[in-house]
């Protein structure tokens, strides 16, 4: 069902592990797979409580923050056989998701095993001037929103060093 997506992305400081382990996060793999001009597709498996859950998902970039986006269920099967429709130039996104609610937003937390001391932090918001406040256990490095270099359909093409992002 296709609705519209507008989130602000962060770079952050890696939070504390006693933080994250409070948290309990979940491992997600995505692969962009072929789509048509102006979208991208990818398939994702999120593994945690125990479970894992599969989803397709196509977005169209409307605005600076804000894409359509189009994400259904789907099966393991249907999974696999998606993803060897694999984007030519692309590997799979590897990442562990923690949430952390704060002030009736819930912040997503994405560490990547290539970085050590960086993350990314994304929050929806209901309108593109929505003001929100963040987290104050996180260290904000810089808003990323929009910068397309660390989307992750960008980093599934190039996963950049850590000292590159600073």
């Amino acid at each position: 069902m296709e609705h519209i997506e507008t989130e602000r992305r962060f770079l952050i400081e890696m939070p504390e592990a006693p933080l994250l382990e409070a948290l309990g996060g979940d491992r997600i793999e995505q692969i962009y797979i072929e789509s048509e001009p102006e979208a991208t597709a990818r398939v994702r498996r999120r593994e945690g409580h125990g479970k894992a859950t599969y989803t397709h998902t196509v977005k169209r970039r409307i605005g600076t923050i804000s894409s359509a986006e189009d994400e259904r269920a789907i099966g393991e099967d249907e999974y696999r056989t998606l993803a060897k429709r694999r984007e030519d130039g692309t590997h799979p996104v590897i990442k562990t998701r923690y949430v952390l609610p704060y002030r009736g937003h819930n912040f997503e937390i994405d560490v990547y095993p290539e970085w050590a001391h960086v993350a990314v932090m994304e929050v929806e918001l209901a309108s593109e001037d929505e003001e929100v406040a963040l987290p104050p256990e996180l260290t904000v490095i810089k808003e990323v929103s929009g910068e397309r270099r660390l989307s992750n359909h960008a980093l599934s093409r190039r996963m950049p060093d850590e000292g590159e992002l600073l």
